[in-house]
């Protein structure tokens, strides 16, 4: 996450106190199966985006060759969302060539300045893992996860990890939350206590700083220099500290988490949004294009407890399909399937990886949903 993208949000001032509405705004009929929207668009994010020297482009029009490391890991996990939910070896066929690609673009290394870029790939490289039991991959986010956790210093704010290598007074949610799924997650996959120590570590020093309790408002930063924090709430922030509550209370069962989860959520859903359609709102182009896509991941993966009051549940899950209704009907033209940083407004030239990446991670979210 870069200050563009901070920027952007505070002068465009995307904070709607306005309450989400139970019912549609819009009750457009869908047509298809969310099944085969999430098949088109990601296979849309493949055939514009793929580079066949092993990454995504920046940029829909294939003469944009550029290069970002974050939004990478984001696409290949939707990628991985299609194989599992189709089991369709074509997907598959993509992992160890971006695997290999995206060091070789990064400049020879998977290391960079940025550390909430190492902790998006690491969480990849583990997924990655995951549904191949390769080996390199795991050997991959070891070797991050090594470098990741010396953004860990106490002293400024008394810990937390930093957001870059040369800042590091600069302790923002965008290098804590995905730090602590990723911690969270090797815990289940090693049970080593390790993991799971720092994985509660991070999450309670980003509770204690960059979190309200009272509202479920998950901060950006803080700068320990001055101790001055920066209150803007960004949907990709409130996601990923969801993420880790939702790991955590999967691991110790601890109904605190789950009632974090809940609290997190509900303040995303009424207050991160355009209000005029009931939708994540429009964070900007670049990197904030990716934010509310973030946010989906962990939401869905939240709405799958079954522990979740069932208010809240039908009342997250009906927020969901709306979004997915109006990014189908009202943010894309069915036959260019191209998404801009809004989901209630066509795109117009061209589609940056970071906003496709984003609609496709809320179709595939749609098609597991159960």
């Amino acid at each position: 996450m870069k200050k563009i993208a901070y920027l952007f949000v505070l002068l465009t001032g995307f904070y709607s106190c306005d309450k989400i509405e139970d019912e549609y705004r819009f009750d457009d009929t869908i047509s298809e199966s969310w099944e085969n929207i999430a098949n088109k668009t990601t296979d849309k994010l493949i055939t514009d985006f793929w580079n066949e020297a092993g990454y995504f482009n920046y940029g829909s029009n294939q003469s944009d060759r550029g290069f970002q490391y974050w939004p990478n890991a984001h696409a290949m996990d939707v990628v991985i969302d299609a194989y599992l939910r189709t089991n369709d070896a074509s997907y598959k066929n993509y992992f160890d060539t971006w695997f290999a690609g995206i060091k070789v673009r990064n400049g020879g290394t998977y290391y960079n300045i940025y550390y909430d870029d190492m902790e998006w790939n690491a969480l990849t490289f583990l997924r990655l893992y995951d549904v191949t039991k390769d080996q390199k991959y795991l050997d991959a986010v070891h070797l991050l996860w090594d470098d990741i956790i010396l953004a860990w210093n106490e002293e400024y704010v008394g810990g937390g990890l930093a957001w870059k290598k040369d800042q590091p007074y600069s302790k923002n949610a965008c290098s804590n939350g995905p730090a602590s799924i990723l911690a969270a997650r090797l815990y289940n996959l090693t049970k080593e206590q390790k993991y799971l120590d720092w994985a509660i570590k991070i999450y309670e020093w980003q509770k204690d700083n960059l979190y309200n309790r009272a509202t479920g408002a998950v901060y950006d930063n803080i700068d320990g220099r001055t101790n001055t924090l920066n209150s803007v709430t960004l949907t990709y922030n409130q996601g990923t500290f969801l993420g880790t509550a939702v790991e955590l209370y999967r691991i110790t069962k601890d109904v605190v988490y789950l009632n974090d989860a809940q609290k997190i959520t509900n303040y995303t859903i009424t207050k991160c949004i355009d209000a005029s359609n009931n939708v994540l709102r429009d964070e900007g182009s670049g990197d904030g294009a990716l934010f509310k896509g973030i946010f989906i991941r962990y939401f869905v993966d939240y709405l799958s407890l079954e522990e979740i009051d069932p208010l809240f549940k039908t009342k997250f899950k009906n927020f969901l399909i709306n979004n997915g209704k109006v990014a189908w009907t009202r943010g894309t033209d069915p036959n260019v399937l191209l998404y801009s940083p809004s989901w209630t407004t066509v795109p117009v030239g061209n589609t940056q990886l970071t906003s496709q990446s984003s609609a496709a991670m809320l179709f595939e979210a749609l098609a597991i949903m159960k």
